[in-house]
C-alpha cells in the first residue's frame, strides 16, 4: 500500500491552466518518491487556489465525485460527504461541522501558460 503523503515539492508542472475551466475545479493525484499526494485546484481567472484533499473533520476527500468540489453556483468549496463550505480563496470553513477550521493550502500558482507547484 502506497503512503499518503500531504505536501509536494515546489516545481512540478500540474498542467496547462486551460485544462481546468474558469470557476472550475480539478483534482490532482501526484506519486511521489514518499507516497501519493491528492489534492485539487480551483480556478479563478487567471489565478488558482490549491488544497490538500482532506475534509479537516472527518479526514476524507471532500468530493465523491472526480472533480465535483464546488457548490452548485460555484461560489464555495463543499464537502460532499458533510456537507462543510470552505471559502475558495482561504480554505476557511463557513458551514457546517468544521466551522472556523481551515482546509490544508497546497501551494500552487501560474507560471506562463502552467499550473505548477510552489
Amino acid at each position: 500500500m502506497t503512503e499518503r503523503v500531504y505536501a509536494t515539492p515546489a516545481g512540478v508542472t500540474l498542467g496547462r491552466l486551460d485544462a481546468v475551466a474558469d470557476g472550475a475545479a480539478r483534482n490532482f493525484v501526484l506519486q511521489l518518491r514518499a507516497g501519493r499526494f491528492h489534492g485539487f485546484v480551483v480556478r479563478r481567472g487567471d489565478a488558482v487556489h490549491g488544497y490538500v484533499d482532506r475534509c479537516p473533520h472527518a479526514g476524507v476527500p471532500l468530493a465523491r465525485v472526480l472533480d465535483d468540489y464546488l457548490t452548485p453556483d460555484g461560489d464555495f468549496i463543499a464537502c460532499s460527504w458533510h456537507g462543510a463550505l470552505f471559502r475558495i480563496e482561504d480554505g476557511l470553513c463557513v458551514g457546517g461541522p468544521s466551522v472556523g477550521q481551515r482546509l490544508s493550502a497546497w501551494p500552487v500558482g501560474v507560471q506562463g501558460s502552467e499550473i505548477v507547484t510552489l
